[in-house]
């Protein structure tokens, strides 16, 4: 006789999980709804779901780590699950789940709605958001937070440090929308205090990475909080930190972490050192091997481990934005994929590292630059941890003792150029057809090509900008009633500009065309003189240009791109935007024409 499935709910256990019944500690229950949740762009994919036990529903969102069921259909409309690890929460007076781990329950198949189930009722007044986490070895405590408050019956053993803070959160279910929380997290990452001066004045700040088992957010202190916490937090200590503190919307070019979210540290915010360290995992990696480097998009975040091959010494560049100087250090890394990349650290990282050759160093949060092949750098906001007690670490050691200390290794250096291409990445070549029909450039992403053109026209009128004449500035500046040229990014007047190009060029091919953008370093290559030259021809005659931008016309370039969406006058368009070009190589394009010509030849 078939099982019924009702038989197996837990009727009734929604309302036992809210009001601390310890008979509730893994439910049955069934799912009646997932929906996707809208977030950011770019950050992690988040579900709403909605569960039963026939008497009541209640709304849940998945926490990262169990999106699987998910993505593996198991977890659909109509089937059950047991949930295995949660925490209860109330968010604008509505009773939620997070569930942070599930079982589905493949046997019992998949049902209809059973029964009519009501949402749960939501007084607040008599509930308070609790831990229903039942693995984590007391990493929630469920206490009241204070005094005046009922405790709440427990579920999860605590220990004693931990029983004062009642409402605690896991990481990936703040919001701007949830208050008086508390989160209990490892600094797995503390920056150096940054300092800013400009027109408004000038501050500080610092910034901490901090990590639970459900997911990883950025905190930021300015400021008067930046001298009240910089001393408080080290790396790898765990705090229990408590609102009121500000989660507002990431500024994602500031930090590598996968969240919508970000905290930022206000003068009442609490950091308490927490005594225990059970149930907070230490870092989270998702590494890629040296070898798929040549896959990844030039400015992503990853992280890597390797074999420390090589140490270089440490030197010193000067930034050109800046003027500042910078130590810099550049190391060899090697994995078992048989390649080798070069990964460069900053600052006191670079200066203080005394790690020894052959030791295994995981890397969190190094951005893949496409100079030489592939190289890698480690963000201000990235850690290296040397020797990690993981079973990559462990893998790679045995590798390397065993063969890899004497295998010969691969760069990504030019690896695949393209032919003709103007440069060292390995950009795929593509007609003008195809980068509108592939939509290069429509996602959020930069893509990148490399495209054999001909210049069909060049616009004659506004080809050229008046640019600072401050080395590495080329901002635009403005003629003043006194005849100086002023530049405001320099704060300084000069007697005349430096001409930079900005030209509009249409290329084309057999299959269509294209408007590129090219800035000075191209314009000279395409019309064979500076903007200086060509300004002061224009100035002297106005029709005396027109020939330099008809001999332009006609030539056929290897052009290469990147495309990426843009906003003028609110309206949304891509840019094709030229990085280099070159003259065609026609001794490569006769070869390449001839192998083309070998795969239609009939044996």
């Amino acid at each position: 006789m078939a099982q019924d499935p009702a038989s197996h709910i837990d009727q009734g256990s929604l309302s036992a999980i809210f009001e601390g019944n310890p008979s509730a500690t893994q439910p049955v229950l069934q799912c009646v709804q997932v929906k996707p949740i809208a977030g950011q762009q770019g950050g992690p994919e988040r579900f709403r779901v909605v569960f039963s036990d026939i008497s009541n529903f209640v709304q849940s969102m998945l926490s990262s780590q169990v999106n699987h069921h998910v993505h593996d259909g198991k977890l659909r409309k109509g089937v059950f699950v047991r949930l295995k690890s949660y925490q209860t929460n109330v968010v604008k007076n509505k009773k939620i789940i997070i569930v942070l781990d599930l079982e589905v329950l493949e046997h019992l198949g998949e049902r209809d709605k059973i029964g009519a189930p009501q949402a749960l009722d939501s007084k607040t007044d008599d509930v308070q958001p609790q831990s229903t986490t039942i693995q984590t070895g007391g990493f929630y405590g469920n206490n009241a937070q204070v005094p005046q408050q009922q405790s709440i019956p427990q579920r999860a053993a605590t220990n004693s440090s931990s029983t004062s803070h009642a409402n605690i959160y896991p990481i990936e279910a703040l919001s701007p929308y949830a208050h008086k929380w508390t989160i209990k997290a490892r600094c797995t990452n503390k920056s150096d205090i940054k300092t800013w001066h400009n027109k408004n004045g000038e501050g500080k700040l610092f910034s901490v990475n901090l990590l639970d088992e459900s997911g990883e957010i950025r905190g930021t202190g300015f400021n008067d909080q930046c001298d009240q916490l910089y001393e408080v937090f080290r790396e790898g200590g765990v705090y229990y930190i408590t609102s009121p503190c500000r989660v507002q919307m990431a500024k994602k070019q500031f930090t590598n972490l996968n969240n919508d979210y970000e905290l930022t540290f206000e003068r009442d915010t609490l950091v308490e050192k927490a005594e225990e360290q059970d149930g907070v995992p230490q870092v989270r990696f998702n590494f890629t091997s040296i070898g798929d480097l040549q896959s990844i998009e030039k400015d992503t975040t990853i992280d890597t481990i390797g074999v420390l091959k090589e140490v270089g010494e440490t030197s010193q560049i000067v930034s050109k934005t800046t003027s500042k100087p910078y130590d810099k250090r550049e190391l060899t890394l090697v994995d078992n994929s048989n390649f080798s990349v070069r990964l460069t650290i900053w600052g006191n990282s670079a200066t203080t590292f005394d790690v020894p050759p052959e030791s295994i160093i995981a890397f969190k949060g190094v951005k893949v630059s496409d100079f030489g092949g592939r190289s890698l750098s480690l963000l201000s906001s990235g850690s290296m941890t040397v020797d990690p007690d993981i079973n990559e670490a462990h893998r790679l050691k045995g590798w390397y003792d065993a063969q890899g200390r004497n295998d010969t290794y691969s760069s990504h250096a030019n690896a695949g150029a393209s032919v003709g291409a103007a440069g060292g990445r390995m950009d795929p070549v593509k007609s003008c057809q195809q980068v509108k029909d592939e939509e290069l450039g429509f996602t959020e992403a930069t893509d990148y090509f490399t495209t054999k053109a001909t210049i069909i026209y060049i616009k004659g009128d506004n080809f050229a900008y008046p640019a600072c004449l401050s080395t590495e500035c080329n901002k635009k500046v403005i003629q003043d009633n006194d005849g100086q040229w002023r530049c405001e990014k320099c704060d300084r007047s000069h007697p005349k500009p430096q001409y930079r190009y900005i030209l509009s060029v249409n290329a084309s091919d057999h299959t269509g065309q294209l408007w590129l953008n090219c800035f000075d370093d191209v314009g000279q290559q395409l019309l064979g003189m500076s903007a200086d030259q060509l300004m002061e021809m224009k100035e002297n005659d106005d029709k005396a240009s027109e020939p330099v931008f008809q001999d332009a016309a006609c030539r056929t370039w290897m052009f290469k791109c990147r495309a990426k969406m843009d906003n003028f006058q609110d309206q949304q368009r891509v840019r094709y935007q030229v990085s280099a070009a070159s003259p065609l190589n026609y001794s490569a394009e006769c070869t390449k024409l001839a192998e083309m010509i070998k795969m239609y030849s009939m044996e």
